[in-house]
């Protein structure tokens, strides 16, 4: 019998990751890569000698479910002080393979088939798919403008009877912008007196400049009732490839994740929890990273003022994006595969994430890189036009 993919795919017509697509051209092209969402700093030589010790002291073997109990100890006194939510936790918190993981858990564990899961665009391109592979309907919003701002009437006019949960994500993948206080007080009314469960992916809460303060669904008393928060220490560290991750949500809600935990991972790696359940306890840790990315966006963008790509810079994450319209009226995922082919530099074309592949010209970078490869990023981009 030959198989089809209409009659086997649960995701079928899904097209190619815009991620793997351009990181294979910038590797067959051999060009600076831009595109792809890595930190190009090495990880902290104390974090690693912690992990190796934790393998030496013997925490090889699986660790508890929700993950070890000193981590999740030092996690919830991070939350608390940031944030002034206390989670419990022995059951308010679990570790997991990445921020992904927890994303991917959090939505098996509460969409059904036929639930509505309002999702705004341009959206990280993992929320779309486990919606729909748990039966769920995405419905999207597309954020305004080059500012990508909400609009929160058309927010509470998309909310209906079967809508399950929101997905939010601050600072902002791709855009690099962030939700306001005004903005999160706006959702937390809509949401008063519903059923409809808060995503909230925060994988950047520690990327955010310009002396803003990271607004998270946990500082919102009726949001962080009904929010899961997801969180990723590889992004925070410079370690993605670890996936180390976490999220904390209300008890009622988080002893449906284990259901899910359990029967995809069952937990996670057993020294690396250990590792940073030791390297947490030193909060200038993540609180000096605002100012590290800060410095590197400033410095990227210093080098590339006299370009002809039109700026707004970032305000979070590690990512910003150039309006290229001046120089071309080319398609962003024409262009973006002319920049590898032609000047050997990777970005992430935008529209692939839009309602429609709406095209708003503009490119995405990351500029979690050595100032050497900034450095380099710019002497081309100042070529281009």
């Amino acid at each position: 019998m030959a198989f089809s993919e209409s009659h086997v795919s649960k995701l079928p017509g899904s097209p190619e990751n815009i991620f793997s697509k351009m990181s294979g051209m910038a590797n067959r092209y051999n060009t600076i890569n831009m595109s792809q969402g890595f930190p190009g700093f090495q990880t902290d030589d104390y974090l690693k000698e912690l992990v190796y010790k934790a393998m030496k002291d013997g925490y090889n073997q699986y660790a508890p479910l929700a993950g070890v109990p000193e981590l999740r100890e030092e996690i919830v006194k991070k939350i608390e002080a940031l944030h002034g939510k206390k989670y419990h936790p022995d059951s308010e918190i679990t570790l997991t393979a990445g921020a992904s993981q927890a994303i991917y858990c959090a939505i098996s564990a509460f969409v059904h088939p036929g639930d509505e899961v309002i999702i705004f665009k341009p959206a990280y391109d993992i929320y779309e798919p486990i919606v729909k592979t748990n039966g769920g309907i995405p419905v999207h919003i597309q954020l305004k403008g080059k500012e990508y701002t909400v609009d929160w009437n058309e927010v509470k006019a998309k909310i209906s009877d079967k809508t399950r949960m929101i997905v939010i994500n601050t600072p902002h993948n791709p855009s690099g912008t962030i939700l306001s206080k005004a903005d999160m007080l706006q959702l937390e009314n809509l949401l008063k007196n519903t059923n409809i469960i808060l995503l909230s992916d925060e994988v950047y809460e520690h990327i955010i400049f310009d002396g803003e303060k990271h607004q998270s669904a946990s500082s919102f008393p009726e949001l962080s009732e009904r929010a899961i928060v997801c969180a990723s220490f590889g992004k925070t560290f410079h370690n993605t490839g670890w996936k180390m991750g976490y999220c904390v949500a209300p008890d009622v809600l988080m002893k449906e994740i284990w259901k899910f935990q359990e029967i995809i991972v069952f937990c996670v790696n057993h020294p690396i929890q250990r590792a940073f359940a030791e390297y947490l306890k030193d909060s200038e840790t993540y609180l000096s990273l605002p100012k590290f990315y800060q410095e590197k966006r400033d410095y990227f963008l210093e080098q590339i003022k006299d370009t002809k790509f039109k700026i707004i810079p970032s305000a979070g994450t590690y990512f910003q994006l150039l309006d290229y319209s001046e120089i071309t009226s080319e398609s962003d995922i024409l262009f973006a595969e002319k920049l590898v082919k032609e000047y050997q530099l990777a970005s992430i074309p935008v529209s692939v994430f839009n309602i429609n592949n709406q095209d708003l010209k503009q490119l995405r970078f990351c500029f979690a890189k050595e100032n050497e490869t900034l450095d380099k990023a710019a002497e081309i981009l100042l070529k281009i036009g």
